[in-house]
C-alpha cells in the first residue's frame, strides 16, 4: 500500500475548545496538516481546492488488528460489541474515514479538518464529496 503523502500527518492543530488547549497535541479533535503529497501524486490535487469537503482514508496504525469485540467508547457499562458496529480504530483492516473541509493549500501541503486523528497517522487516500447520489 502506497500512502499519498510524504509524512501523512504532521501536528494536529487544536484550536480553543473547552478541556483542550490550544497547540500541538497528539491526540485530539482539530486540524490536521498533511506535511506533503508526494510529488508523483501532485497532479491528482488538481481541481481541489481550500473550502471544498473531502472524504480522507487513513490506516488507523496504531489499532490493534486481531480486536475483534470492543466495550463502545471504552465504557465498561456499554455491552461487548463487534468492532464493525462501533467507531473503535481497533479492527481487521483498520481504515479511517474522515469527512474534513480543506482549510488551506500550498503547494503540495493541505491542512485540513475538524479531524480526530494522531500525529503520523498515514493518510492513504483523499475522494471528493459526492453532490449527489449515482442512484439518482
Amino acid at each position: 500500500m502506497t500512502a499519498h503523502a510524504a509524512s501523512a500527518s504532521s501536528q494536529l492543530k487544536v484550536p480553543d475548545a473547552p478541556g483542550k488547549k490550544t497547540g500541538w497535541a497528539v491526540v485530539g479533535l482539530g486540524y490536521l496538516a498533511i506535511n506533503e503529497i508526494l510529488p508523483a501524486f501532485a497532479k491528482c490535487l488538481h481541481r481541489l481546492g481550500e473550502g471544498e469537503e473531502v472524504i480522507l482514508i487513513t490506516w488507523l496504525h496504531e489499532a490493534q488488528r486481531s480486536v475483534m469485540k470492543v466495550h463502545p467508547g471504552n465504557d465498561m457499562n456499554n455491552p461487548l460489541t463487534g468492532v464493525f458496529a462501533t467507531r473503535s480504530p481497533d479492527r481487521p483492516n483498520p481504515l479511517g474515514l474522515h469527512r474534513v473541509k480543506i482549510v488551506e493549500m500550498d503547494g503540495l501541503r493541505l491542512r485540513v479538518g475538524p479531524i480526530e486523528a494522531i500525529d503520523g497517522t498515514p493518510v492513504v487516500d483523499i475522494k471528493p464529496m459526492l453532490t449527489k447520489s449515482c442512484d439518482e
